[in-house]
């Protein structure tokens, strides 16, 4: 029996469920793709990664967020973590969600907090990457991105390349360091390629474009076919190693990741952690069901 994309991106955004599996804790498996609860436990995660060449970007899980008291408990738990990222001399740049600092509330509410996120990190010297969300907050996203890279130039962003417009909307940000995915959530016709090899061409073409602008690249895929034809486009063209990189998502092909650093290639691999684990992990079943073995081997394991 398949087991649906769209069924995944449902149960991810059931709210009950979402509410429930915080008192389940990271069972069901999803602690091999979640680093832990707590920060330190991602901490750790990361300082082993840094010993064997690879760097991080961490994500205190949360999103869609409506209230005022739990934005603000956030914001500052979002510092803390910079805070803390410094203070244990880490290799890792931050990733958050606007729906979790009030875009969802306010957008100007939401741009003030994170101008005090961006202002902790460039004081800390880090970088943080604004997390793409579902299309309906897509051009919100791209808006407060704009305005924030007014005053502060350690923010980027997440294009997704089953969007129809992502080519198109790499002109607008080329100087602007992007991180280029493939997409995980479930959008409609006429916003997103549905078909697979629609979205690898699409998205392969935006890399190549954002590689040949000024903004750092970060290409986003566990797709060694993608992966080796972008080695062949930058050794083409000329790009040095040095204004892109690869990045991939913790507890995923880690044997590729290792081979990429040994090959002389940046990687940064993604490592989220937090109680709101849900639904991070339902949309990494979305994006591959086969991953429900890892579901059953942490059930055996209990």
């Amino acid at each position: 029996m398949t087991i649906s994309r769209s069924f995944f991106i449902f149960l991810s955004q059931n709210k009950t469920l979402t509410k429930g599996a915080k008192k389940w804790g990271i069972h069901l498996g999803a602690s091999k793709v979640v680093a832990g609860e707590d920060i330190d436990e991602a901490l750790t995660t990361i300082q082993s990664m840094n010993e064997q060449g690879l760097m991080a970007t961490i994500d205190h899980l949360g999103e869609f967020i409506t209230e005022k008291s739990e934005v603000e408990e956030a914001k500052q738990k979002t510092i803390e973590i910079i805070d803390s990222v410094y203070a244990k001399n880490v290799q890792s740049e931050l990733t958050v969600k606007l729906t979790k600092l009030g875009l969802d509330i306010d957008t100007d509410y939401c741009i003030e907090n994170m101008k005090e996120i961006l202002q902790a990190a460039k004081e800390k010297q880090n970088f943080v990457n604004i997390d793409m969300e579902d299309y309906s907050r897509y051009e919100k996203t791209l808006n407060v991105l704009k305005t924030l890279r007014k005053e502060y130039d350690n923010v980027g962003t997440v294009l997704q390349g089953y969007l129809r417009r992502g080519l198109d909307d790499l002109d607008g940000l080329a100087e602007v360091p992007l991180r280029i995915v493939k997409g995980a959530y479930q959008e409609k016709e006429e916003v997103a390629f549905k078909d697979k090899h629609e979205v690898d061409a699409n998205y392969f073409l935006m890399i190549q474009k954002h590689l040949q602008q000024e903004g750092f690249t970060a290409i986003g895929t566990h797709d060694h076919r993608i992966i080796n034809a972008v080695k062949l486009f930058v050794e083409d063209q000329g790009i040095p190693y040095h204004t892109f990189e690869f990045q991939m998502l913790y507890g995923f092909r880690t044997e590729l990741q290792l081979q990429l650093v040994q090959e002389g290639y940046n990687v940064r691999v993604y490592v989220p952690f937090g109680k709101e684990w849900y639904g991070y992990f339902m949309r990494r079943l979305a994006e591959r069901p086969q991953n429900l073995v890892s579901v059953a081997k942490g059930m055996i394991a209990k």
